[in-house]
């Protein structure tokens, strides 16, 4: 899916915070969005991230 040395470098565009790859997206706890990831390729923009449910911050922090 992703290179592990690709996420190793990664952080979101908005908090500068470490992601979290999580199933099909990257999660960022900080800024407590999850940004997709379409056939490989991160899409790091805040306008196509979604807000994280306060279900998935519990279950995943």
């Amino acid at each position: 899916m992703i290179d592990k040395k690709l996420l190793e470098v990664l952080v979101c565009p908005q908090s500068k915070a470490k992601l979290i790859l999580v199933g099909e997206e990257l999660f960022c706890f900080e800024s407590k969005l999850a940004y997709p990831i379409n056939d490989g390729i991160p899409i790091l923009l805040v306008k196509e991230a979604r807000d994280l449910t306060p279900e998935e911050l519990a279950e995943n922090s």
